[in-house]
């Protein structure tokens, strides 16, 4: 799951310790949201920055959510074809993890995968949710 840094940071979810993933306006990755199930581990990725890279983990801990923001007129995300008995966006909780001592980065990423095993180092991927295979996550966990 990838965030910019400079709008929300592996940092700000330590903090805080958990937090809601509003925002994902894309069809695809909001589809790839709602196959997510409590229990499942997510990469923290850091995007848009010097040096994009996996930067840690988080736990998604309530799964199939609305989106608030797609109710709020005063957000950027409202969607005004949106209602509470009708959504059309929907997230999920996720729980800080951890934070890598030593971050995985892009380049690291696009020498170990090609863009079958990874949707990330796949040219022009700009999703901001994407699902990585259990065994490349266990060989991404070992980098």
């Amino acid at each position: 799951m990838k965030s910019e840094p400079n709008v929300y940071s592996i940092d700000d979810l330590e903090r805080e310790k958990r937090t809601i993933w509003d925002g994902v306006r894309n069809y695809q990755a909001r589809n790839y949201l709602q196959q997510m199930q409590v229990g499942d581990i997510a990469f923290f990725y850091h995007s848009n920055c010097k040096s994009p890279s996996i930067v840690g983990l988080m736990m998604i801990i309530e799964a199939n959510l609305p989106d608030p923001t797609q109710f709020d007129p005063k957000s950027s995300y409202f969607d005004p074809k949106a209602t509470v008995e009708h959504p059309r966006w929907f997230t999920v909780r996720v729980q800080y993890q951890e934070k890598f001592s030593q971050v995985i980065s892009l380049t690291t990423l696009k020498t170990k995968f090609s863009g079958d095993e990874l949707l990330i180092v796949r040219k022009g991927n700009r999703l901001s949710v994407i699902p990585v295979a259990e065994e490349i996550a266990h060989k991404i966990r070992l980098l």
